[in-house]
């Protein structure tokens, strides 16, 4: 690819990518379904990233393991040395704990393990860009494809790919994440908030136990986690902007075994999402101080264990312009939409204390119900690999490409 003519040097290298996956789609299939049949949980990924290392190796590719011992990073291209961008792709290669409900051949073989998030397809469509882009002749740069461990995991392996400096130097980030409500042959964009941080809070109450003929001469404490059930997540929505799309909503309550006792321990266990990085910052001192002022109305002690667990996606819209180039080339203006914001959680977001970022949704979709991520029946039309591959390939091509042309130093504002 030369810089003198970026445009049609994309274009000719994004035909060469179409080429090749369409040439390597049941090479890329049979990947899929071998991930798919061999899940491993996060860290624990040790024959997935053997499995990629001795594919990427097979073409001449030099990837490293993460300090972790777990997941790969492979630079494709000059590797930087010449003062070319570089680029990031991401895909995530952990599994969950989850039986593999399905009837098809390439069901899992592990007990309580299943691919029933993706990982499987995101993993392979980066390992077929790796191997797409070390055919062409030249790049304009290195694109450094990070597979990820552990991104089920809070804080999720996002953050030690941070903490290694894998990203230092890189002037950009892109990722994909299968979607089960998007048509296969279709890809979901937002430029902003696409997905939201997610924190684990758990909430102890005690007080000295009673009667509950005599509850005023005790401390009521199903009385007093009643009212931070209710309370908090209200007060929490009247003390941050409405905008922020916080939400605290408690999934788990806990306290006494007799309906004629006041009991003297309860428990609440809840997630706490926002799409606002600001406001995630200061969430967790905003939890405790209206947890401990509501419980302690009521007499009730009061222990509070927050976990902060991983940032928003928030989208940069360079990035997401980049990423709308290579998806309008692959998909045609009909197959991009505008994606709904999630308030699920993704540590892809952890990538944005370094870089800009972007994540699309790849439509997954087939035919039938749609089936939901993180449930042992989820499963995915394959065909989805090969527009996964060429829309991270060619928003590569796209980034290197711009980035290069760039002053030295503004790559990646």
């Amino acid at each position: 690819m030369t810089r003198e003519e970026p445009g049609a040097a994309v274009e000719a290298a994004g035909r060469a990518v179409d080429a090749w996956s369409r040439a390597h789609q049941p090479e890329l299939v049979a990947v899929r379904r071998h991930l798919h049949a061999h899940p491993e949980l996060g860290f624990a990924e040790h024959e997935t990233t053997g499995y990629l290392e001795r594919r990427l190796t097979a073409v001449g590719l030099q990837p490293r393991r993460l300090e972790s011992g777990t997941g790969l990073v492979c630079d494709v291209g000059r590797g930087g040395l010449d003062g070319g961008p570089v680029v990031v792709l991401r895909a995530d290669i952990d599994a969950l704990p989850l039986a593999d409900l399905k009837d098809v051949p390439y069901a899992s073989t592990r007990e309580g393990l299943c691919h029933a998030c993706g990982h499987d397809v995101h993993t392979t469509v980066l390992l077929g860009v790796a191997l797409a882009l070390a055919s062409l002749d030249d790049l304009p740069g290195t694109v450094r494809c990070v597979f990820q461990p552990a991104e089920e995991r809070v804080p999720g392996g996002g953050l030690l790919v941070l903490e290694e400096g894998v990203l230092a130097g890189a002037s950009r980030a892109f990722a994909l994440h299968c979607d089960p409500s998007v048509q296969v042959g279709k890809v979901g964009l937002r430029t902003g908030a696409i997905t939201a941080a997610c924190d684990r809070v758990e909430v102890s109450l005690t007080g000295p136990g009673g009667h509950t003929a005599r509850p005023q001469l005790t401390v009521d404490l199903v009385h007093a986690l009643g009212r931070v059930v209710t309370e908090v997540p209200g007060l929490l929505s009247r003390v941050v902007d409405p905008r922020s799309g916080v939400s605290l909503v408690w999934g788990s309550v806990s306290a006494g075994v007799a309906p004629n006792a006041i009991p003297q321990t309860g428990t609440l266990r809840g997630t706490l999402r926002v799409l606002d990085r600001s406001v995630w910052s200061d969430a967790e001192e905003l939890v405790r101080r209206l947890v401990t002022e509501v419980a302690r109305t009521s007499g009730a002690g009061v222990d509070i264990e927050y976990v902060r667990g991983v940032p928003p996606v928030v989208n940069d819209p360079r990035s997401v312009g980049l990423m709308r180039s290579a998806a309008l080339e692959t998909v045609g203006s009909e197959g991009v939409e505008l994606s709904p914001q999630s308030m699920g959680g993704e540590d892809f977001g952890w990538f944005a204390e370094a870089l800009p970022i972007a994540l699309a949704r790849l439509g997954t979709h087939g035919s039938g119900e749609p089936l939901d991520l993180h449930r042992g029946t989820f499963d995915v039309d394959e065909r989805a690999i090969g527009v996964g591959l060429r829309l991270l390939a060619r928003t590569a091509l796209h980034a290197l490409a711009a980035d290069a042309a760039l002053p030295a130093g503004t790559a990646g504002r």
